[in-house]
């Protein structure tokens, strides 16, 4: 299954593999190699967490390579700008509350709520993708129903 990252996603996932593979690797072999000189390692317990911490690393390492494996960049140029898709940011108003928000719709991996960033698999992003500006979309969230007028769609 592909999965398109923006550019800055992609990027954060490479930088985070290569220091996984190089100074992560490297800590944990030197942690492993001063338990062993510290004698029996059927009762080290020292030995036994880095090795335990040298799998996690290394369970890491493989998702990040299987994940940028299937991962595909967006190419900005190739979107329709005037209809809610990935990297669409999005000013909305709640017809009931009259309540405006904004929402940038990402990746699930660069999703962050406090940055007003939502991930287009959540209920919302997805109710939001391919609609236009004016459109009514009506969204069940845990709360109930919530009805949403798009008002602006914007590809900063």
């Amino acid at each position: 299954m592909t999965r398109i990252l923006t550019r800055a996603a992609f990027e954060r996932l490479q930088q985070e593999l290569h220091e996984l593979k190089t100074r992560r690797r490297a800590e944990v072999a030197a942690a492993i190699a001063e338990a062993r000189e510290k004698g029996d390692l059927s009762e080290n317990a020292e030995y036994a967490a880095a090795r335990e911490e040298q799998r996690l690393l290394e369970a890491r390492i493989a998702e990040l390579e299987a994940s940028l494996a299937e991962s595909q960049v967006l190419d900005p140029s190739q979107v329709d700008t005037s209809k809610v898709g990935l990297l669409a940011t999005v000013r909305l108003r709640n017809t009931q509350t009259q309540q405006e928000m904004t929402y940038t719709l990402v990746p699930a991996v660069e999703a962050s709520v406090r940055e007003g960033k939502i991930s287009i698999e959540s209920p919302i992003g997805k109710a939001l993708l391919g609609h236009s500006v004016g459109d009514e979309v009506e969204i069940t969230v845990p709360a109930g129903k919530l009805k949403l007028q798009i008002l602006e769609i914007r590809y900063d």
